[in-house]
């Protein structure tokens, strides 16, 4: 029973790591917990209890006969066989796009995406639906949304009230991506507010300048921001440049106000505003109760998707990923080489023998220690800090990110220090995330670490290897998400199944576009730094192709070792864009890469562009839907998402809508109004075809 395996794992995700500092007691959770909304009765012994997980049982189900173009006569499907489709990568067979939907479902869509083309209605679309609920109250109003918007982008209400979505969504061999999609419904006021209070660091809240950009491991040992050349006359035009592009760069890591509503700008991802560690606790049950969902409706094919800041509070994330920016720098004064450390392939001895001749090194046992600590293999350095020390033991975040003076041999801390309660949400937060992943890991389901916003990302992605390291030993559990929008996405990319490849573990790379375009772009324009986004849609999908190959072309190379080598490497292509997956089909050919191996996996969201999922589906690819579920009158902040989404894709818009009036136009004048959907295909992964039961 999923409920059963989900409580051990999770009990060994508090346990596994629980605090022996006495700041970190593990008894100052548990009274958050007490208090947490999620958790019931208020009794410790909730705080792993599942709820029951969907039922959905995979077994062998009998064809009926009937239209041939729909129902195969093969009454029972052995294990191993399945029926697959000839798939038009034109992406315009508008009957095997919606073949599994009924008539009323075509309309209903027609209709939507009709209403979505109307601009000033999407512009508004949040202020109409507050006033929908006002006058017509939250009853009428919601029996309206579940027959328009609500119903094309919304699974159902609850766990059991999406069953047969899943079930049927099955039969057309496509898989499920679940989502509970309740949002937050907060003003921009408050969204500021919120933040601000959230990613200001405790000892700032009362002297934050986001300007100041304070000396932290610089191995001159002075203020960068206090030099001038009048002081430094020996100093070189080209250090300034370097000197004022890497401060310019650290300012992104700083909170702003005027960027305080991360919701600005973004129509594709869902935000988390940190307001408490029960939040955190009632957002870490919802991502278990959708990896048990998961688990009992996929036959351990599914997937699910968590974001790090609705773990945790943001301003953590914010200075991690202000101390890797800051690593760099002074692994390049030090060697000499640029970019991430296990780029340089520096060895660990070169490394020392440089930092013997700059510093005070003889002697100094701190310094020893630190150059002892840090992880390398026969290439070369790849952290120049014990980040699985971080990850899998007790030391606090002041004591691991530190690092000798070059000039006076001292330690010196490379982040601000953290209070006791902020050391003490930081283990919260790698707890939370432990739970979820040794959870996912013993109900073998899938997690996706979705991308953030550029001063996020860095301490995301490095967690995200991190976890990728423990729990990606046998096979892989946890991916990581490059936004292909991001001029480094293929460096980084790259990089990443380097470090994989000589850690020994297997790797998990989910591609996307990105979700957060308009905010980096005003956000680096009125901070000053450089623009991260690629400079146009050309060179974001140049971008998306190249990592897409590079993964594939080393899927490729490791084929040829044999033993399953090339599983070590696994790839979701998220991408409502047909040209991306006519590439990825084409690329998999030319590779030998199979359909049904499951190296290569596909992902749109529920209700949008099933021209292209359910044709993938049926021609034997593995494909999902993300699929959003939650009560109706509190998942308007997704659906006002959806609608303005849709809003800006104009083009693809009208495609889905000449499809969609093709198969109405079809089933009238075929006589198939009524069109019953039923299915007998057997998505990939699946053993045998799926049976729902009611």
């Amino acid at each position: 029973m999923a409920t059963q395996r989900i409580a051990s794992a999770s009990a060994r995700g508090a346990v596994g790591h629980s605090s022996k500092k006495s700041s970190l007691n593990p008894s100052n959770r548990r009274i958050l917990q007490a208090n947490a909304p999620a958790l019931a009765e208020g009794s410790q012994s909730c705080r792993w209890k599942s709820t029951p997980a969907i039922d959905i049982n995979s077994s062998v189900v009998s064809s009926k006969e009937g239209d041939k173009d729909i129902i195969s006569v093969v009454k029972d499907l052995p294990t191993g066989e399945r029926r697959t489709d000839k798939l038009d990568l034109s992406f315009l067979d508008h009957q095997a796009a919606f073949k599994s939907k009924t008539t009323w479902e075509v309309l209903r869509a027609y209709v939507v995406f009709n209403l979505c083309a109307i601009r000033p209605l999407v512009d508004h679309n949040e202020k109409l639906m507050k006033l929908g609920q006002a006058v017509l109250g939250k009853a009428l109003f919601g029996a309206i949304m579940k027959r328009t918007f609500y119903g094309q982008f919304v699974a159902g209400e609850n766990r059991a009230g999406i069953k047969p979505v899943i079930h049927r969504m099955h039969t057309f061999g496509v898989k499920s991506i679940l989502d509970y999609s309740v949002e937050e419904d907060i003003t921009q006021e408050q969204a500021e507010k919120i933040e601000m209070d959230a990613c200001v660091p405790d000892a700032q809240k009362d002297s934050h300048n986001p300007e100041a950009v304070p000396h932290k491991g610089n191995y001159t040992g002075e203020n960068p921001t206090e030099n001038s050349i009048s002081d430094q006359e020996s100093l070189q035009e080209n250090q300034l440049n370097v000197s004022k592009t890497y401060l310019d760069e650290i300012k992104r890591y700083k909170a702003h106000k005027n960027f305080g509503d991360r919701r600005s700008g973004v129509s594709s991802a869902r935000t988390y505003f940190y307001q408490n560690e029960a939040q955190c606790e009632k957002n870490m049950e919802t991502f278990l109760r959708c990896i048990e969902a998961v688990a009992d409706s996929t036959n351990s094919t599914g997937l699910a998707a968590v974001k790090l800041t609705a773990l945790g509070r943001p301003n953590l994330l914010m200075q991690l990923s202000e101390v890797i920016v800051r690593a760099r720098r002074y692994y390049q004064e030090i060697s000499g080489q640029e970019g991430f450390v296990h780029e340089g392939k520096v060895s660990k001895e070169a490394f020392e023998k440089r930092f013997k001749e700059k510093a005070n090194y003889e002697g100094n046992p701190d310094a020893q220690k630190w150059l002892s600590n840090m992880t390398a293999d026969k290439k070369g350095l790849i952290h120049l800090f014990s980040w699985s020390g971080l990850i899998d033991s007790d030391l606090l975040l002041r004591e691991v990110f530190q690092v000798p003076n070059l000039k006076t041999g001292k330690m010196e801390n490379m982040m601000n220090v953290l209070t006791e309660r902020e050391e003490e949400q930081f283990h919260n937060m790698l707890t939370r995330i432990n739970t979820i992943l040794s959870a996912a890991s013993d109900l073998d389901v899938r997690v996706m670490i979705d991308a953030e916003q550029t001063y996020f990302q860095p301490a995301i992605s490095r967690i995200a290897m991190e976890m990728m390291k423990k729990y990606n030993q046998e096979k892989t559990i946890v991916f990581n998400t490059y936004q292909c929008y991001m001029k480094i996405a293929l460096h980084s990319l790259t990089l990443d199944i380097e470090q994989a490849s000589r850690q020994n573990f297997y790797f998990g790379a989910k591609l996307v576009r990105g979700a957060y375009m308009e905010q980096e772009r005003a956000r680096a324009e009125d901070l000053g730094y450089e623009d991260p986004i690629n400079p146009n849609f050309e060179a974001t999908s140049e971008m998306y192709h190249n990592c897409l190959a590079t993964c594939m072309n080393r899927m490729h190379e490791l084929k040829q070792y044999g033993n399953d080598m090339e599983k070590r490497i696994g790839i979701m292509v998220a991408s409502h864009n047909a040209d991306t997956i006519r590439f990825a089909i084409q690329k998999m050919k030319e590779l030998g890469i199979e359909p049904d191996e499951r190296l290569i996996c596909f992902g749109q969201l529920y209700g949008m562009c099933d021209n292209l999922s359910f044709p993938l589906g049926q021609a034997g690819y593995s494909v999902y839907k993300y699929v959003p579920y939650g009560p109706v009158n509190e998942v308007l902040p997704y659906l006002s998402r959806r609608a303005r989404e849709n809003g800006g894709m104009l083009s693809k818009l009208d495609t889905e809508k000449k499809l969609l009036r093709k198969e109405l136009t079809r089933r009238v004048l075929t006589g198939k109004i009524f069109h019953k959907p039923e299915g007998d295909y057997v998505p990939v992964g699946f053993e045998k075809m799926p049976r729902f039961n009611s």
